[in-house]
């Protein structure tokens, strides 16, 4: 997703294809992780925020230039893009973490129910 974000996913769409990538992690959490899903939500989503953070700051110039929405926010934040993105980066696979632990908890009492 990190390079796919940057060169080929609007932003628009963008939401979507992490609904769809977080209800499938779930289902895997659910049924291999040895349990606590939510901390294996929480785990995947902070080493996740590592590579695409960095694809964005790697590739910073096309991904500003596909997304002007995010460029227009970057212009009134107290610090340049890249080392914005440094900093949001792990908080929002943190805020992420905690909504994939949510979804990976139903998941598994979902599966254990129709186990």
């Amino acid at each position: 997703m990190g390079i796919a974000t940057v060169f080929v996913i609007p932003s628009n769409i963008e939401p979507l294809f992490w609904l769809a990538i977080f209800l499938a992690c779930a289902v895997i959490i659910a049924r291999k992780a040895p349990g606590k899903p939510f901390l294996h939500g929480l785990c995947t989503s902070l080493v996740n925020s590592v590579w695409i953070t960095s694809a964005h700051v790697l590739f910073f110039d096309d991904y500003v230039a596909r997304h002007a929405q995010e460029a227009a926010m970057m212009t009134s934040m107290p610090f340049p893009g890249r080392v914005m993105m440094l900093l949001t980066g792990p908080v929002v696979g943190l805020v992420s973490g905690c909504v994939l632990g949510l979804i990976a908890i139903i998941a598994t009492k979902l599966t254990k129910k129709s186990a």
